[in-house]
């Protein structure tokens, strides 16, 4: 496998971690009618998985 493949494959997995995390975490506060804090809790989550 070419490093370029390699690289590309890696980017791909971690795109899919983050938005696991990010539709995990606005699980947790589906259906409680507030469609903001359900954002909030997904961009957060998205943004410590990036960091």
């Amino acid at each position: 496998m070419a490093e370029g493949d390699v690289l590309e494959r890696n980017l791909a997995l971690e795109a899919v971690r983050v938005t696991e995390a990010a539709a995990r975490a606005a699980s947790r506060v589906m259906g409680r009618g507030d469609e903001k804090a359900a954002d909030q809790a997904a961009v957060d989550a998205m943004r410590k998985a990036l960091n």
